[in-house]
């Protein structure tokens, strides 16, 4: 029922199920004005308006920060400035790398990529595999969840595939340090950026493997904002606007966390399509991962006029299978590692730091 023609981007309904089984409160928002982080805004202050009114309190909720018109007059005064055209000609050599076209099991059409051919494939870690993940896991080598998800990402593909390098669009939050006047930790919209990213299997080893994604996303520069503001914003846009985009998207939408007042909770009920069924998808491949009630959810979403479940199915388990041994080799006491961008004013290589530390030791 959203229609951007008389600009309705929301509908809220309660269903009331009887006196003795809990409500639910349904609340549908166009991605145009809210993201993942724009939720989270939203139902902490949904649910502190809600207490407070049931104390009989007035609604008192935390100051507003930058508004979305401000974020994008600053977002588009600084696609004019020296600082982002001087990230064109990284974000070009990202974008021409690592195009080689996916395996598909029937004839890959525009048509046959059509938002009514979706279909979808979970699989999930149990709480304590996700607990550490996020716990455990990044004090091995100093990393951060996307470090470890890309890594079995890419390891699953390269099985599939049987080649070392993969380009996959990576999808941020979006919401940049650029302005030191600036702050949008609670401005509802949408940030969200996109950028490609080319990745290279340099090692097997489950340690070297998760180093070597590691370096590889810590030389984004501003974590990809400026890709997305080069290519919209920009004065050099038609140079980025050909580069066609890449076969898979990733994105991992953090922890959501559940409130323990008991209060309210997420339901698990579907909300619905997400999407029109008349529209078309832009990746052949959309892998997410969110954790909610203490586990890690992969979702694989496909055509399956172009791929089978089955072969959906066989990646996303040796997906898990990479991630299971990266998180077996990062509980395991020698595995304690840096990398360069640990030091990144030393400006040391991989094999100087670790030649510097084997000798300290």
């Amino acid at each position: 029922s959203l229609n951007l023609s008389d600009a309705s981007l929301m509908r809220a309904a309660l269903f009331q199920l009887g006196s003795n089984i809990p409500g639910r409160l349904l609340l549908i928002i166009h991605h145009l004005a809210v993201d993942g982080v724009s939720w989270r805004i939203l139902l902490e202050d949904l649910l502190v308006a809600y207490q407070q009114v049931g104390r009989g309190e007035l609604i008192q909720l935390p100051p507003k920060t930058t508004s979305f018109k401000e974020w994008s007059i600053r977002l588009t005064e600084y696609a004019q400035s020296n600082a982002i055209s001087s990230e064109l000609d990284y974000w070009l050599t990202q974008s021409g790398q690592g195009l080689t076209p996916l395996p598909v099991d029937f004839s890959l059409s525009h048509e046959s990529n059509k938002v009514a051919a979706t279909s979808n494939v979970s699989v999930s870690l149990n709480a304590e595999e996700t607990r550490a993940l996020l716990q455990e896991v990044p004090s091995a080598y100093n990393t951060q969840m996307n470090d470890v998800l890309l890594t079995a990402l890419l390891q699953s593909f390269a099985r599939w595939t049987g080649e070392r390098s993969l380009r996959l669009d990576l999808e941020g939050h979006g919401r940049e340090e650029l302005f030191d006047d600036v702050d949008i930790s609670r401005t509802v919209g949408w940030f969200t950026s996109l950028f490609p990213v080319c990745l290279e299997e340099e090692d097997k080893h489950p340690g070297q493997a998760l180093k070597s994604i590691k370096e590889q996303l810590r030389r984004l520069p501003n974590r990809g904002i400026g890709y997305g503001i080069l290519r919209y914003l920009s004065p050099t846009a038609a140079q980025i606007q050909t580069v066609p985009p890449a076969q898979v998207r990733f994105n991992y939408l953090g922890q959501v966390a559940q409130e323990e007042s008991h209060v309210w909770q997420l339901t698990q009920e579907s909300g619905g399509s997400e999407s029109s069924r008349l529209g078309y998808r832009s990746h052949l491949l959309d892998v997410s991962g969110i954790v909610v009630n203490g586990r890690l959810q992969i979702d694989w979403s496909y055509s399956n006029e172009i791929h089978r479940r089955s072969t959906i199915e066989r990646l996303a388990g040796w997906f898990m299978e990479a991630l299971r041994d990266l998180i077996d080799h990062c509980r395991s006491p020698d595995a304690v590692g840096f990398t360069p961008s640990d030091f990144s004013k030393a400006g040391l290589s991989q094999r100087e730091l670790d030649d510097l530390i084997a000798e300290i030791d």
